[in-house]
């Protein structure tokens, strides 16, 4: 059977073949084995061997069982892009934990509901200034009964701002936490089952939920990433450098980057942010093969004044995920550089892998490509989920396949409403044309994507009704250039309260929320639309915005 799509496969990759299923552990072990004395990570420009990661990580590990932190725990990690994320990574779910990540663009709302609802009372963060803080603050409001504090300085002293530890007996160093830890006898028994990570997302209409994410999920990611990317193996001895600026707290890194280059024994050039000027250093001078980004990046690229002087030849595959890249940038690129960037898509709930286009595939503008192998994508009813629709027919997408989440943690309601024929309802609207080639034309749900990150207007809105003069709000996307989307506030005001600047609102936020989800612009309205049942209507609002504008007052960023 030939699925949708399948004839546009590199050579070599069929839609059948198998896909493979183990614990993360073991294919941190399998890497070890075969590339030991390799560099795997690279960072500041000193590098880390396979060897020493995996020895780094079993410390970790035997840290957390000595402290009561392994099987049926979950461990939370605050932490950016240093080795500290794979060390720790790697090391809780090796001790048996679940691994619950925490975003440090996130404000202390959602933190707080992540650490709560995941049941996590260990914290793993850095004492970088942009971290510590906070985390402290959840040790003082009893969140977490122990935090590990990373020091910044291991990987080198760049001057990045600092928190001095306090005097606490439940904060300690990374350093003092795993010295003299001795492993086990014998390491706790995993299996593809066991949930490996809480990755929270989807809380369209409420909190994030966290999608249960198990050893199998995850490996059979990276199993399916690397057959779809056997084709375009670049270097004759086969290690290709890949950047890594995209955050390994969030799925699209993880899955894509760390996990799969580890696999494949190729190094990981880890920045801590994304910096223009350090990703072409990497191009140019240090010859990266491989840049997977999001839109945000490759605009910045795309409007860089001497890009076509730039060498970029070193590039044998590029990527954008995270949010639906302008076809407008893709066209920009290849103009001035000859390169051809086009847009996959996955989720969180997919592990990341969802759809890819093939090198020499038909051109299709807008499209997010075809299903990747053992995947099966279909689309249906928006009335009745159980109906698939036909070719170009819009309606809402299925997944299925070994990388799907069975669920969301602590949520068996939701979990249940997410599948149908056991298969998982994407909450994305598009169609499928005749080639197996699948569109975005919308989102079922009210989530916003901001820069590749999930932003959830129902709690931009709950931190902005602490501004005195706010009586109602409604947040809903609005097109930004830049970021893909952006939150826009609109804002019904108190008797006698005045308009105010948007920067005004947003300096208030700042720190209730992440800078991501701070609104770049606010409208002042006489009323806001409501249900039948007197509920504030997001998608009347959309309609209303769509055709004509009520606005009195806008403030824009």
């Amino acid at each position: 059977m030939i699925h949708p799509g399948e004839q546009f496969y590199p050579e070599g990759v069929h839609w059948d073949a198998p896909i493979a299923r183990g614990t993360l552990p073991d294919l941190l072990t399998q890497a070890v084995s075969e590339f030991g004395d390799r560099d795997a990570l690279e960072f500041r420009d000193r590098p880390i061997t396979f060897k020493q990661l995996s020895d780094l990580a079993d410390q970790a590990a035997a840290a957390f069982l000595r402290a009561g932190f392994g099987k049926d725990c979950s461990i939370a990690l605050f932490l950016g892009n240093t080795p500290d994320h794979p060390i720790n990574f790697f090391g809780a779910l090796k001790a048996g934990a679940r691994v619950v990540h925490l975003s440090p663009l996130d404000g202390e709302i959602a933190l707080s509901h992540k650490l709560t609802d995941s049941g996590a009372r260990i914290l793993v963060t850095s004492n970088l200034s942009a971290l510590l803080p906070t985390a402290l603050k959840f040790l003082d409001r009893g969140l977490i009964d122990r935090l590990i504090v990373c020091e910044d300085d291991s990987w080198g002293n760049i001057g990045t701002p600092q928190t001095a530890l306090p005097d606490n007996r439940d904060v300690i160093t990374h350093r003092a936490f795993v010295d003299g830890a001795a492993a086990p006898a014998a390491w706790p028994e995993i299996t593809p089952d066991d949930v490996a990570l809480l990755q929270y997302t989807g809380g369209t209409t409420g909190l994030p939920k966290g999608a249960m994410l198990t050893h199998g999920n995850l490996t059979a990611a990276v199993s399916i990433i690397s057959l779809w990317g056997r084709a375009t193996r670049s270097r004759s001895d086969g290690i290709d450098r890949v950047i890594c600026v995209l955050p390994l707290f969030h799925i699209y890194a993880l899955t894509v980057v760390l996990l799969s280059a580890l696999r494949l024994g190729n190094l990981i050039s880890l920045h801590q942010r994304f910096d223009v000027a350090a990703v072409m250093r990497d191009i140019e001078v240090k010859r990266a093969t491989y840049f997977p980004g999001v839109p945000t990046m490759w605009i910045a690229i795309a409007n860089l004044p001497d890009l076509d002087k730039r060498d970029l030849s070193s590039l044998m595959s590029v990527g954008s995920g995270g949010a639906p890249l302008p076809v407008e940038v893709a066209r920009i690129l290849e103009r001035r550089v000859g390169m051809k960037l086009k847009s996959g898509w996955g989720m969180t709930e997919t592990c990341s892998p969802g759809t890819a286009h093939p090198k020499e595939g038909p051109d299709k503008p807008g499209s997010i490509g075809i299903a990747l192998p053992g995947i099966e994508m279909d689309v249906v009813s928006l009335e009745d989920p159980t109906k698939v629709l036909g070719v170009n027919e819009v309606g809402e997408i299925r997944i299925k396949g070994p990388n799907v989440t069975s669920g969301y943690w602590n949520r068996p309601e939701e979990t249940t409403q997410s599948f149908v024929d056991d298969r998982f309802l994407t909450g994305d609207i598009g169609y499928v044309d005749a080639d197996g080639f699948f569109f975005l034309v919308d989102r079922k749900k009210d989530m916003i994507i901001s820069g590749g990150f999930n932003v959830y207007p129902q709690m931009i809105e709950q931190a902005i009704y602490t501004y005195p003069a706010v009586q109602e709000v409604i947040v809903i996307g609005i097109p930004d250039a830049y970021r893909g989307e952006a939150a826009k506030a609109f804002i019904k005001l108190r008797d006698g309260a005045a308009p105010f600047p948007v920067d005004d609102l947003r300096a208030f936020l700042t720190g209730k929320l992440g800078k991501h989800e701070l609104p770049a612009a606010v409208e002042f309205v006489d009323e806001l639309p409501r249900t039948p049942v007197g509920k504030l209507s997001r998608h009347e609002l959309r309609q209303q915005k769509s055709s004509t504008s009520h606005g009195q007052h806008q403030q824009q960023q």
